[in-house]
């Protein structure tokens, strides 16, 4: 499964643009353009070639590009950096403030 295809699941009619806009809200954009074909890098089990943190920003991406009515985030920061931290979180303010979604956060660190 490539990281394209990864982002898309659950939502297979989506175009480029969609799942790049939703892994620039995710902060996974740079990491993904650097991988050897991009989008179309075939991850591996499990996404085994990534590391927790961009496992985790990839898999906030492919929540995010579904717009769901209602949000669960478990623990969705808990293996990132600070740096990463904050712009993912940023990211997901900027979404809870446009509305129209209930967005549940469970967190042990609150930054």
């Amino acid at each position: 499964v490539s990281v394209r295809e990864n982002i898309a699941y659950g939502m297979p009619a989506c175009q480029q643009p969609d799942v790049e806009a939703a892994a620039k809200l995710a902060n996974c954009h740079d990491f993904i353009t650097k991988l050897p074909q991009g989008y179309e890098t075939v991850l591996g089990q499990n996404g085994a070639s990534l590391s927790g943190g961009q496992k985790q920003r990839v898999a906030i991406a492919r929540a995010l590009i579904r717009d769901p009515a209602v949000l669960l985030l478990d623990e969705a920061t808990s293996a990132l950096d600070n740096e990463s931290e904050a712009i993912v979180q940023a990211a997901l303010d900027e979404l809870l403030a446009s509305g129209g979604r209930t967005t549940l956060v469970i967190a042990h660190r609150l930054s």
